[in-house]
């Protein structure tokens, strides 16, 4: 695979890192600035709103720019906040920072997944788009570890620095690897809406929001969920989140092979259907436990396997019917996955307040059949979305 393609899974990998890795450094910050973990924890959430919001709107304002150019303009803004924030004392201005970190992230985005499709040949575009894809899920199994440690080892400012120094070796990266490409002929706004609300794309939007809803339900609560289907302690945790983490990464990988071997249509069906019977047997060893970790962990991993499997299919659907717009496609879609993670954790935690871990797989179930059927009639509405990306008589 060409040398451009492993620099936009390291803008990834950096991206995505950046978004989660306070996480696990909220502590050190709420300690050494004075601040509750409550508050602190307020950084994550602006960050995924102001990525939510923005993501559309950056598609759209920088849809003629050159891709070189988008990206480098966003990892500038990127390293600039991060570094910032490394040196900041002050809550409010982490606030701000966090802001525009998440600015850059959101016109980044986007550009990295589109640039990969349209440089990808047509038989492996499943397959780069899973590379790219592995950014996200290495995020979360190497990056926040590392970001934790090292926040742990020099202070909380150290991972923000890191963030900097990271996104200076994935600029340097792209501008030395990535083909210099024409920007995207202009497409009226009228006609990108046109595109985006045809059924077969906003369907599809709307089920890959429902999927991650369902999703991060379980995986939000997962430590809690283990300890009482299973009595999982600490260890455990530590090892069954470690194996999940690993299944996402395999997962996309193989949902990307998967993709241009059987299409998309036919690969996100298997991962929806995989993905509802796993919560159903979730649901059905709830009254039996608690039950051994040689049978919880095994589901576990399948079922953080075929969480990720769908994302390769997703983004190349997308970019098949929505043509010209594709990349607004994805962004929308960004948001749809950043919706669907603040919406399944605010769930999931009412559902654990109010009826116990056990209904924590009983709606995500549901929530993957309804996304199921919504994909379904993206299916049959998909010829909506291809009229809307010809040319208007």
């Amino acid at each position: 695979m060409p040398g451009w393609l492993f620099a936009l899974l390291f803008a990834a990998f950096v991206f995505y890192t950046d978004d989660y890795v306070i996480a696990g450094v909220l502590p050190e910050i709420a300690n050494d600035l004075g601040i509750s973990a409550a508050l602190t924890g307020q950084l994550v959430t602006v960050f995924s709103v102001t990525v939510a919001i923005a993501a559309p709107v950056a598609a759209v304002i920088f849809a003629q720019w050159a891709r070189r150019v988008v990206l480098s303009v966003a990892l500038i803004g990127f390293i600039v906040a991060n570094a910032l924030a490394a040196l900041s004392d002050s809550y409010s201005l982490l606030v701000v920072l966090r802001i525009g970190a998440a600015l850059a992230a959101a016109m980044a985005t986007p550009t990295l997944f589109g640039v990969a499709a349209s440089l990808a040949p047509t038989e492996r575009r499943g397959r780069y788009l899973g590379t790219v894809s592995l950014g996200v899920t290495g995020s979360i199994a190497l990056g926040v570890p590392l970001g934790t440690w090292l926040g742990g080892q020099s202070g909380w400012r150290a991972a923000f620095a890191a963030m900097a120094i990271g996104g200076v070796l994935a600029m340097v990266w792209l501008l030395a690897t990535l083909p210099r490409t024409e920007p995207s002929p202009p497409v009226p706004l009228r006609e990108q809406a046109r595109v985006l609300l045809a059924g077969g794309v906003s369907l599809g939007l709307l089920a890959n929001a429902l999927m991650i809803t369902g999703s991060m339900m379980l995986l939000t609560y997962l430590a809690p969920f283990a300890a009482e289907l299973a009595n999982a302690d600490t260890g455990h945790r530590v090892v069954l989140f470690a194996a999940s983490g690993i299944a996402g990464m395999v997962g996309i990988w193989l949902g990307g092979i998967a993709t241009d071997r059987w299409g998309p249509n036919r690969t996100l069906v298997y991962g929806m259907t995989v993905f509802i019977a796993t919560m159903l047997a979730f649901s059905a060893l709830w009254p039996l436990r608690p039950v051994t970790l040689w049978i919880m962990a095994p589901l576990a991993v399948l079922w953080a396997g075929t969480a990720f499997w769908n994302a390769p299919a997703l983004q190349a659907r997308l970019l098949r019917l929505a043509g010209p717009v594709g990349t607004q496609a994805l962004a929308v879609n960004n948001s749809g996955t950043y919706l669907g993670v603040a919406t399944g954790g605010a769930l999931g935690g009412a559902l654990l307040g109010a009826c116990g871990g056990g209904a924590l797989p009983v709606v995500s179930a549901a929530l993957g059949a309804l996304a199921l059927l919504t994909f379904y009639g993206a299916t049959l509405t998909a010829g909506d979305a291809r009229r809307a990306t010809s040319p208007v008589d």
